[in-house]
């Protein structure tokens, strides 16, 4: 390791020794006792190592041989997941200390998962690919069972590392077959083999690792871990999986899609288009029968990343930007939503069934309000910003010529509205029946209310998320 490479490869770095420093702290001292006092400085050190990349970032530069990258695309992704991680941990250590979920070790896995995805949107080689996955991985399966006198939790952590485990088989498979006729595992070595005539087994590769990664981003037809861990799960956890951990695995599929695949895009489009036809039609139908509000949200999420995955599909920097701009306003949305589920209790104890919400704007009108601006965001009702990331991915696509696929994500995003509408008539014209009370922390007030706000004033341009997104996109795609 070079000066050079060291220096680039610094925030990991940082966050490593940071876990690393804060697990021993917390064995030798008082264990969960300072349970808040990590998860705030984690959330910190996340916000610190925020600015930090954004403020000495500039141009692109590479380590390791190429193995490492660090781009604008690279630091767009990590200032997101950086940012939705710290915003999750602050908002979800009341929801812990109350449930007794305080473990010293949950904000340490989720520190050491975010270096997982860091090394994930920067990976420039197969290796490095890999080791940021499983590193992200691990994590998330301990975090999911961190419940661990609940039945669900366990069953949720134990599909989820099961599944999990299928789809690094068949993302290493792919790697395997990719080396074996590329003759490399550096992605720019990949990209140079792909003149001619492509051999059928490298091909083979491509669709065996863009089918490990689908799992990742909840994509169908990889989808069927999702619903059952978000139910299990803790809700912070829950949080969690929702937002930061599909940006990292979609900038990952954005990566290798261009980095390594990016002479042949009409081969992989196919793949990327089909995963987001059946992604947004099973979000969107699925989630109708649903009564509890963490399964359809975990269905919600099926659906955004068909969309997202929309913008992919173009195969241009235009389509990458607008993947980018929407993976930014889901976050957000999301961080909200999650916000108010946080806050949902009857006699001391977490409601998140849906009917649990009647007559709730005769109680709470003011967060009422604020979750109709969140619903009609997430549903792509205009003038609230949720609309404005659907255009931005159906105009990309619709420059690359996928006509049909903007149609049929209208139809699909029109079904999915039933859902989301449902709530917003549960809060406004329900029946009466049993009291939920809506608890919030100071941290969750904040997150709620900014990120409602957000969906009110469309503010994508006011905090400079489109052209951040432009410059990482032309970083991508050259």
């Amino acid at each position: 390791m070079t000066g050079t490479d060291f220096n680039i490869l610094l925030p990991e770095v940082a966050l490593s020794i940071y876990a690393m420093a804060a697990l021993l702290f917390g064995v030798y001292t008082t264990k969960d006792k300072a349970a808040g006092l990590i998860t705030w400085v984690t959330a910190g050190v996340f916000l610190v190592l925020a600015f930090w990349i954004g403020a000495n970032g500039e141009g692109a530069r590479t380590a390791f041989g190429g193995m490492f990258n660090d781009d604008p695309f690279a630091r767009y992704a990590k200032i997101t997941i950086l940012l939705s991680a710290a915003a999750v941990l602050v908002m979800s250590f009341d929801y812990m200390s109350r449930r007794d979920l305080a473990r010293f070790e949950y904000p340490i896995l989720v520190a050491l998962s975010v270096v997982g995805m860091m090394m994930m949107v920067s990976a420039g080689d197969l290796m490095a690919l890999y080791l940021g996955l499983e590193l992200q991985s691990l994590a998330l399966y301990v975090i999911a069972a961190l419940r661990r006198d609940s039945a669900k939790s366990t069953e949720a952590g134990l599909k989820y590392f099961v599944l999990g485990a299928l789809s690094s088989g068949l993302l290493l498979y792919g790697a395997s077959l990719t080396y074996g006729y590329a003759g490399t595992t550096l992605f720019s070595g990949i990209l140079s083999t792909l003149g001619g005539e492509i051999p059928l087994g490298l091909l083979f590769g491509l669709v065996f690792m863009l089918s490990g990664l689908a799992f990742k981003v909840s994509a169908a037809p990889f989808h069927m871990w999702t619903p059952d861990v978000y139910e299990g799960a803790p809700t912070p956890v829950t949080a969690f999986f929702a937002t930061a951990p599909k940006v990292a695995a979609m900038a990952l599929l954005a990566r290798l899609a261009y980095d390594a695949f990016g002479a042949i895009p009409g081969d992989w489009q196919q793949v990327i288009a089909v995963m987001s036809l059946l992604s947004m039609f099973v979000g969107a139908i699925a989630a109708i029968g649903q009564r509890d509000l963490k399964r359809l949200m975990a269905y919600s999420s099926i659906a955004h990343m068909g969309y997202a995955l929309l913008g992919l599909a173009a195969g241009t920097a235009a389509g990458v930007q607008a993947m980018l701009i929407y993976m930014a306003i889901y976050v957000t949305m999301n961080i909200g939503t999650f916000a108010f589920i946080l806050s949902l209790e009857r006699d001391g104890k977490p409601v998140t069934d849906i009917a649990a919400l009647n007559m709730f704007v005769k109680r709470e009108p003011m967060k009422a309000y604020a979750v109709l601006a969140l619903m009609f965001s997430l549903a792509g009702v205009p003038p609230f910003v949720g609309f404005f990331a659907k255009f931005a991915v159906w105009q990309a696509a619709l420059s690359a010529g996928l006509t049909w696929l903007v149609v049929a994500s209208a139809v699909a995003s029109a079904i999915g509205a039933f859902y989301y509408l449902r709530i917003v008539y549960f809060m406004f014209f329900g029946k009466d029946g049993e009291t939920v009370e809506s608890r919030m922390s100071a941290p969750q007030w904040i997150a709620f209310v900014a990120a409602a706000l957000i969906m009110l004033v469309g503010a994508v341009n006011l905090f400079g998320i489109d052209p951040a997104a432009a410059v990482a996109a032309e970083a991508l795609v050259r």
